[in-house]
């Protein structure tokens, strides 16, 4: 092994006090990269962006995930960094280098009729619980509400006829949100059972905790719905607040939202963000394609045809 890549590996284990599972993967990682420059005549400690470059190609090339390329690179980062540290080069190859980009995950949403069940179960709970449950689900599904952003709700937001709710969100950021008739009905059923809305005051927080003065904590939130999960015959790791956010938004653009009234409906700051759910208007379209293109209908009738 290198000299210099030997003392790198000492320095982490000594300065850094990396655990040896670590400084192992640090081994492996550049062992790999130098084989790759010894393989074009060249040594890892004075290799410079372009050979780098060619080594992260050939990763991809070869199969390897964009995560596990972009862990090497980490590596060649940090030993380059100590090798400019030390004074064993006058610059660093991988400033130069951008990391592999990585797939953004999915979001993960539940379908229409788990979320159909996740509401059976929540009002099949018994007591106040029910009541709570069922109100807090209703609107989290019917405007993809922040779990931070419906546990704030005060009782009076939602007493009388409102059609909307003014919410509050990101950055101060305010937006408003239409209610379905299920949600106003479910949140006026929970009012009503906790005696209304005070005279002279906003009459606290619409899902309060144990502490009427607080209101119910997301940690507090989340394990009750866990709960009904499971009521559901749902595996509770699928369903969370966030999850059924992402199950809104994927409902919405399924049945014809655009992208740009969702934004307004999330409290994104940015498009960018709404574009995660793109998945679900490429098989929205797709469906379109397979429906009403002339082709398509050309390529079914011959099917039937033969």
């Amino acid at each position: 092994m290198d000299r210099h890549l030997e003392a790198f590996l000492e320095m982490l284990l000594a300065e850094r006090g990396a655990a040896a599972n670590t400084v192992a993967a640090y081994r492996s990682d550049l062992l790999d990269a130098a084989g790759f420059a010894a393989r074009r005549g060249e040594a890892l400690v004075a290799a410079g962006p372009e050979l780098l470059r060619a080594y992260l190609s050939w990763l991809a090339a070869s199969g390897l995930s964009a995560r596990s390329a972009a862990r090497r690179l980490s590596a060649l980062r940090q030993f380059y960094r100590f090798l400019l540290r030390d004074g064993l080069r006058a610059d660093d190859p991988t400033s130069l280098l951008d990391s592999p980009k990585q797939p953004s995950p999915l979001p993960k949403f539940l379908t229409e009729a788990e979320v159909d069940a996740l509401l059976a179960a929540a009002a099949g709970r018994e007591g106040r619980q029910a009541l709570v449950m069922t109100a807090a689900l209703e609107i989290l599904y019917a405007t993809g509400l922040r779990v931070s952003e419906l546990l704030a709700l005060p009782r009076a937001a939602l007493s009388g006829d409102a059609t909307v709710l003014l919410v509050r969100g990101k950055g101060g950021r305010e937006r408003l949100v239409p209610l379905s008739d299920a949600a106003r009905d479910a949140a006026a059923a929970l009012i009503a059972a906790e005696g209304g809305v005070r005279k002279g005051g906003k009459g606290g927080w619409l899902f309060p905790g144990r502490d009427p003065r607080r209101a119910l904590t997301r940690q507090g939130f989340a394990q009750i719905l866990k709960q009904v999960a499971l009521d559901a015959g749902l595996d509770p790791e699928r369903v969370s607040p966030h999850v059924l956010r992402h199950s809104f938004a994927s409902h919405m653009l399924a049945r014809g939202a655009d992208l740009r009234s969702l934004q307004m409906l999330l409290g994104h700051a940015d498009i960018a963000t709404t574009e995660i759910y793109t998945h679900v208007l490429a098989e929205r379209l797709q469906r379109l394609v397979e429906a009403h293109h002339p082709l398509a209908r050309r390529a079914e009738g011959a099917s039937a045809g033969g």
